[in-house]
């Protein structure tokens, strides 16, 4: 693997995170984050969800998303590869 640019993959795993918060995938992708990022990144993906279920929320929830991983592999730089990962594989999971 190449080199991780953090501010890119911060913005590719907010734009995954907001897409598969109305998917099928979510369950899996909630799973991933609990497991990884910790309970407060599978609760703040649980709001999300809720957020888009009941309002027109997309862009402004990619953008708290964006700054909230952006924060996360400052302070974690080693969970970059990880996150990467799982917006490969998050993308794969959902529907074409």
């Amino acid at each position: 693997m190449g080199v991780l640019h953090q501010p890119r993959v911060a913005m590719d795993g907010a734009r995954v995170f907001v897409a598969a918060a109305n998917a099928e995938v979510y369950w899996w992708l909630t799973d991933m984050v609990g497991r990884y990022f910790g309970e407060m990144y599978q609760l703040k993906l649980a709001e999300t969800r809720l957020r888009l279920q009941q309002e027109d929320a997309a862009y402004s929830e990619a953008g708290v998303w964006r700054v909230r991983l952006q924060e996360m592999l400052r302070e974690r730089p080693e969970l970059t590869p990880v996150l990467s990962q799982m917006v490969a594989e998050t993308t794969e999971r959902m529907p074409r």
